[in-house]
């Protein structure tokens, strides 16, 4: 039998070794996560690195003032947290732009003030402006013809009343086990990887077409919005009017109206109201009654510095210094709001996560590099230079020296909600490593591994080159009803508990890549891709 000094030292190796289990292969350390819990609930800074990017320096459109002063802040910030931060140019973007002033009134029959967003890249009225508004329909280039010489000093509504339902249902919603659990199956063969069935599949209404069919029809697409715009200011129309496409409740979804390149004209001025304001000046036209509005909206546009910037942020590493685990969201946002889900929550979660590391001194194998992009609202602009600059050119696939140094990258940008679980983006070689990760952390919700894909942010400029990038899971709550791209994505709308959540599975994502004894697996290196036109929102 033993000596107790001996049960006792047994007992003390045993409670040592605890922390670190290996769970499907992989090492958890499981002391480390509980450190990064504790900082990540008990000390968070999250909701403070919130405050700063919305109430005082949102919103932050690509090329405006606010946008650079936004990189600046975050640039002071992590420099103070003992990083080694700075802004990386790319571009060039284009033109600038900043709405300073916006009023927007119905004079007659009745006095209203209308709710409203100026689109970006459009012009300003040049003080106050009054006008009576007039329904046009114009669908192809013969129908220029019928508005010739009617269109001067006009208010120009382009679209039909918009029918509004009762809501009868919550905007904001969690996402149901049963949810999560569809979510986690794989796409059907012969079905799109997004989880939707193309057209002309058994399901489509449509033939398919091919990628030249497509690029053709978005060029002719393309033609025609531009030979619209002109005729708009070629007539002389004094405001564009234009209701949001998914809003309702004085909420207002809205984006750009003109072009940010320097070398197209700018676009006439141009307003997207509420749809019950909108609604009203059409069935008041509809009955012909007379109606007048007035607006006066102040714009500036930055043409001297067509560059912008992502802000860059690391740790060094140390037995593997060379290599990189990256982390990112986008800095840049819609002007409507404070830009708050969409993504000052996704910038302060990666702001947070990398603080956390920091803060915990937990002198990792890997340097951890952060990224919070520029441009990605525009077509992914920021983080596709700075993949080309660093990784990989995708039209080409000429590799660059640091491809074969990521290890991986991690994404964030799906609005306020909880990490529910993570994309795999068809990389089945990740599902054990990310399965065992995310065990600690399935008792806040966060369970789902699936192998599809998910598009329209970041993590696609590092997908495109065969490096291993990825976007995780969140609940959706409110974004796509109420605050993605609207005058509602502000702070109020951001859920703290659910972001100090996510920077703790963040963190503990990042420190795992940084510490495994081996990079991510990769998927096979993808063919060379010609570069899409970039100008349309991805989100």
């Amino acid at each position: 039998m033993p000596k107790p000094k001996t049960i006792r030292t047994i007992l003390c190796l045993a409670a040592a070794s605890i922390p670190l289990l290996v769970l499907a292969g992989e090492k958890v350390d499981l002391l480390v996560i509980n450190r990064i819990k504790t900082e990540a609930f008990e000390n968070s800074k999250v909701m403070d690195h919130m405050f700063y990017l919305t109430d005082v320096n949102g919103p932050r459109l690509t090329g405006s003032p606010a946008y650079k002063g936004a990189a600046d802040w975050v640039v002071k910030r992590m420099t103070e947290y003992g990083l080694n931060a700075k802004e990386e140019k790319w571009g060039p973007f284009g033109r600038g732009w900043a709405t300073k002033h916006f009023e927007a009134h119905l004079i007659e029959p009745q006095y209203q003030p209308l709710i409203g967003i100026p689109l970006a890249w459009t012009a300003g009225t040049d003080g106050t402006v009054t006008g009576e508004p007039i329904m046009v329909k114009i669908s192809v280039e013969a129908d220029f013809e019928k508005y010739k010489g009617k269109l001067k000093g006009k208010v120009v509504m382009a679209a039909p009343a918009k029918q509004l339902a009762m809501q009868i249902t919550a905007s904001g919603h969690r996402l149901t086990d049963a949810e999560l659990a569809d979510e986690t199956m794989a796409p059907e063969p012969g079905r799109s990887p997004f989880g939707f069935r193309p057209p002309g599949s058994p399901d489509g209404q449509q033939p398919p077409a091919t990628p030249e069919e497509a690029r053709q029809r978005r060029e002719e697409r393309r033609k025609f919005q531009e030979k619209l715009a002109q005729f708009w200011k070629d007539e002389g129309v004094l405001v564009l009017l234009s209701f949001g496409y998914n809003g309702d409740g004085g909420t207002v979804f809205a984006s750009s109206g003109g072009p940010y390149d320097i070398k197209k004209p700018i676009a006439v001025t141009s307003v997207a109201l509420t749809p019950e304001h909108y609604n009203r000046i059409a069935r008041l036209m509809d009955h012909n009654i007379p109606v007048k509005l007035q607006f006066n909206i102040q714009n500036q546009f930055f043409e001297d510095q067509t560059d912008s910037v992502n802000v860059i942020a690391e740790i060094p590493g140390n037995a593997k210094k060379d290599e990189i685990v990256m982390l990112g969201a986008h800095l840049d946002s819609w002007h409507g709001g404070t830009g708050a889900t969409d993504n000052a929550a996704g910038s302060a979660v990666v702001m947070e996560a990398v603080r956390i590391l920091k803060a915990l001194n937990l002198n990792m194998d890997r340097t951890v590099r952060m990224a919070l992009w520029g441009g990605e609202e525009e077509g992914l602009l920021g983080s596709k230079a700075y993949v080309k600059e660093h990784f990989a050119d995708r039209e080409t696939m000429k590799l660059a020296a640091e491809h074969a140094k990521l290890a991986g990258y991690f994404n964030y940008d799906n609005g306020t909600g909880k990490i529910r679980g993570i994309y795999l983006q068809g990389n089945d070689m990740a599902r054990p490593i990310f399965e065992s990760w995310m065990e600690p952390f399935k008792d806040l919700g966060a369970t789902a591994v699936t192998i599809r894909n998910t598009g329209g942010t970041d993590h696609q400029s590092f997908d495109a080159v065969g490096l291993p990038g990825f976007q995780f899971i969140q609940d959706p709550m409110d974004y796509s009803t109420r605050t993605h791209h609207s005058n509602m994505d502000v702070y109020d709308h951001v859920q703290g508990g659910d972001l100090m959540q996510a920077s703790a599975i963040m963190a503990a994502f990042v420190y795992n890549t940084a510490m495994r004894e081996e990079m991510l697996p990769r998927k096979p290196l993808p063919k060379p891709q010609p570069e899409r036109r970039a100008g349309a929102p991805t989100e």
